[in-house]
């Protein structure tokens, strides 16, 4: 059977894991089950905190580190990549199905089941098809973007729990902002305590002893904290409110909601989460995957993340994704196998099974503390600083993804941010640079360089470098540039064209060339070209040009063109030219007024 499936690509996607089974050993199995451990440990917090930012039951943020993390790992490319809840996911659940539903009944929870079943289902389409190199047209400063826009909306929407005021669940931004303003009179202040014990707890931790579970250690100090504040004054005076005990149970099965009506409601918030969860995930994968040396296969980690919210949608996991914490603390915990993530998801039932009871003196306050740490540790500040300092419309572009998250829905302001993205590439490509050459005098091989202003060049070659692709979108600044050569440097007939950096040529392009070659044909001259690629050639050889083009002239060499076309020049001219920037050009008779000066 893996003698079958390893020379079939196509059930490689279905045992994926026949890659990684052979390192399989005692020494892996060890610590693969140690890791497996700490991430379970870590993983108990997030969930339960990422759940309430999601507007889900705190148990759902532990099931979706169950069943989808296993799959995940099982079917995934990634040898260390971590899959459960994730904050932007979870900020991006609430905001989309909170005003379908009220947050935390059982039709909002359906709902959000309905969705992990949709997006998981896109995810798997997309990964059957091999579209895994979709990931590499969002950029990374548009997921720095929508990232701390969604970490201020993290920060923003747990103002109430911090503060410990009545503030609508659902309100856009601004509203929350305008009520937190109003209210400001009722803030309760034991609850900022407690809040503040948390965040500056889990701050000093995270500090000083970066590899500890800082999280673990400010829920305890916030939870302790509490219970002192509510023995000594009481629950009632101090408006502390916790989030109940957690069911001490392994996740239910459960069953999407397949109408019409409510599939057709979900959808746009299904494709944000989608191309949310899938640029996570690959990303997380391959930024891990250049410490540890591993190669990340696209489309199969598409089909290991749609399996496993599609499987998950059935045991009550709402959308999950790959978690960059988790991912890391996996990998440098010693991980050798996706075993470890497997591991860790019977570690977490075991865990929840003892701590469970627990959760009932878990403050509300405590939680906001937490999230405050996960939203602010989300923020790329080296990232936003290079951007800022590099490009303009780079940062235009993380800036109105940041605007964007902030002020719409975040299925659209993803959406946006990509588009913006996009259209600044194609503005981009649309305008080739396109430069004139010269051979370099003072290079014993004549290398060819730019052209300075002011430097003489031949009266009847042109030599020209076009670096980028002639396609549609390129056309009108390329064919532009070719009409101004010929109508203001009409005696240069001869043009030659350096197609090194010309890596594709489509339809439009090629007749753009065919035009040139037949208008340099009527001017006496002709176009030629050095260095020209296959698929530009191909595309020119194409029947429907063959009549317009003729026979392409491509020059493997500088040296061998400018031997060949110094030929076809205008002798008459050459002997009057005083410029002689070819070496062929040495051997031609000299005008006699250089031969007077040289006499001289």
């Amino acid at each position: 059977m893996s003698k079958f499936t390893s020379c079939n690509p196509h059930w490689q996607r279905f045992f994926p894991f026949q890659h990684w089974w052979p390192q399989v050993n005692a020494s892996s199995l060890r610590a693969d089950l140690l890791a497996g451990l700490i991430g379970a440990l870590i993983v108990l917090p997030q969930g339960v905190a990422f759940a309430t930012l999601a507007g889900m039951p705190p148990a759902y943020g532990l099931y979706a580190a169950m069943v989808p993390a296993v799959v995940a790992a099982l079917w995934g490319s990634s040898w260390h990549l971590v899959s459960g809840p994730t904050n932007a996911i979870s900020l991006v659940v609430f905001a989309t199905i909170s005003h379908l539903a009220e947050p935390g009944s059982e039709h909002y929870i359906s709902l959000v089941l309905t969705l992990a079943f949709m997006v998981g289902t896109m995810q798997l389409i997309m990964g059957m098809v091999n579209l895994g190199t979709l990931v590499n047209f969002i950029s990374h400063t548009v997921v720095t973007g929508f990232t701390a826009g969604a970490a201020v909306l993290i920060i923003v929407s747990q103002l109430k729990n911090f503060f410990g005021l009545p503030i609508p669940r659902g309100v856009s931004f601004f509203e929350t902002l305008h009520q937190f303003v109003l209210l400001a009179g009722q803030i309760q202040p034991w609850v900022v305590v407690v809040g503040g014990v948390t965040l500056g707890t889990g701050l000093v931790i995270r500090k000083w002893w970066p590899r500890f579970p800082y999280m673990i250690v400010a829920m305890l100090a916030g939870s302790c904290s509490a219970y002192l504040f509510n023995q000594w004054l009481g629950a009632e005076n101090t408006g502390i409110k916790t989030i109940g005990a957690l069911s001490a149970a392994l996740p239910s099965l459960s069953y999407p909601e397949f109408k019409l009506d409510t599939l057709r409601h979900l959808l746009g918030a299904a494709v944000a989460v989608t191309v949310l969860g899938l640029t996570e995930a690959v990303s997380i994968a391959r930024s891990i995957a250049t410490k540890s040396g591993q190669r990340i296969d696209g489309s199969q980690e598409f089909i290991g993340q749609g399996l496993s919210n599609v499987i998950g949608s059935f045991f009550s996991a709402y959308p999950s994704s790959g978690s960059f914490n988790r991912s890391g603390v996996n990998y440098e915990a010693g991980a050798v196998t996706p075993l470890a993530a497997v591991f860790s998801a019977p570690a977490l039932i075991l865990i929840v099974l003892a701590v469970a009871p627990l959760a009932a003196y878990l403050p509300n306050a405590a939680m906001a503390g937490i999230l405050f740490l996960v939203a602010w540790g989300l923020i790329d500040f080296h990232h936003i600083a290079a951007v800022a300092r590099a490009s303009r419309s780079e940062t235009a572009v993380l800036g109105l993804t940041f605007v964007a998250t902030l002020v719409m829905h975040l299925e659209f302001a993803i959406l946006v941010g990509i588009l913006l993205s996009l259209v600044l590439y194609l503005n981009r490509t649309s305008r080739p640079s396109i430069r004139s050459l010269l051979p370099d005098v003072d290079n014993p091989r004549r290398k060819m360089i730019a052209k300075m202003p002011g430097q003489a060049e031949c009266p009847q070659l042109k030599i020209i470098r076009i670096e980028g692709s002639i396609y549609f979108g390129a056309v009108n600044h390329v064919e532009e540039y070719l009409h101004d050569l010929a109508e203001h440097h009409s005696e240069q007939k001869h043009l030659l064209l350096r197609g090194k950096r010309i890596n594709f040529l489509d339809v439009v392009g090629a007749e753009l060339i065919a035009h040139e070659i037949g208008r340099r044909r009527k001017m006496g001259g002709g176009l030629y070209f050095y260095a020209l690629g296959d698929a530009p050639l191909q595309m020119l050889g194409n029947l429907a040009f063959a009549d317009q083009v003729g026979a392409v002239i491509n020059f493997p060499s500088t040296s061998q063109a400018i031997s060949a076309l110094v030929a076809k020049l205008d002798p008459d001219i050459c002997a009057h030219c005083r410029t002689r920037i070819f070496y062929e050009c040495l051997a031609l008779p000299c005008p006699e007024d250089m031969m007077s000066h040289l006499d001289s």
